[in-house]
């Protein structure tokens, strides 16, 4: 029985910042969904602010290296989706207030 919960995953994925912004992916709104299985093996879909982000393969290399702290993780795997499109109203509003000047 798998001790990890989303709740953890999400809380090692918010240590990963988005070096364009200074926020984290998950108060962001980057980190779509995250499922562990029975064995402990974490599958994250995620997105990226933009296509084409030039930091796509290090931000969800970072991811991955972030879940992997947990204890008992087993495998990671970060799936990377563009649908349904990020989109400003998706970060928190502290996330949303800040843009807005960009």
């Amino acid at each position: 029985m798998c001790k990890i919960t989303a709740e953890d995953v999400f809380k090692a994925i918010s240590t990963v910042i988005d070096p364009e912004v200074g926020f984290n992916l998950v108060e962001m709104g980057l980190i779509y969904e995250v499922n562990i299985d029975e064995n402990c093996n974490v599958k994250i879909t995620m997105t990226l602010s933009t296509r084409g982000c030039p930091l796509h393969q290090m931000i969800t290399t970072w991811v991955k290296e972030a879940v992997l702290k947990l204890d008992g993780v087993g495998e990671v795997n970060v799936e990377v989706v563009w649908e349904p499109a990020w989109n400003i109203s998706m970060a928190d509003e502290n996330v949303q207030k800040a843009l807005r000047g960009f």
